[in-house]
């Protein structure tokens, strides 16, 4: 099985890769550009013109946020203040849901916004629907 043929190459980390894909670079786009701002720019196409970026970030970021905000909200006031204080207290978490609706506002960060809140709303009808199914079995399966 020796028929891979091993050639040295450049890596996605080698600095002299960076220099080819400046080099490489059509020096159209901003001809007042020099070489060193266009290397200090070379990242930044992921963020600002991949089409999948903003999606999956917001999206990921709602999810997260649906799932870790209420908890560690809950966590903190059964330390502080104790759990019945903690349960008549815990309905404030729902102003946390500003944050996301926030987001939409702003023109820069509407599209972020807009995925973040789908991320909130999808992980949040998943896991409704999944305590239903789950309460659904175990209360028909005695019958």
């Amino acid at each position: 099985m020796d028929q891979a043929v091993e050639t040295p190459g450049t890596t996605a980390t080698d600095p002299a890769r960076g220099a080819a894909v400046v080099d490489a670079a059509p020096d159209d786009a901003d001809p007042t550009a020099s070489s060193s701002e266009k290397r200090s720019r070379l990242p930044d196409w992921w963020h600002r013109d991949h089409p999948v970026f903003v999606p999956l970030a917001g999206f990921f970021t709602g999810m997260l946020f649906i799932i870790l905000v209420p908890g560690t909200y809950a966590a903190i006031l059964k330390a502080v203040v104790g759990y019945e204080r903690a349960e008549e207290l815990f309905a404030f978490v729902a102003l946390t849901l500003v944050v996301p609706l926030g987001l939409l506002v702003p023109p820069r960060t509407r599209r972020f916004g807009r995925y973040m809140v789908f991320g909130v709303v999808a992980t949040a009808i998943v896991v409704i629907g999944v305590a239903l199914a789950v309460l659904w079995y175990l209360l028909n399966r005695d019958r």
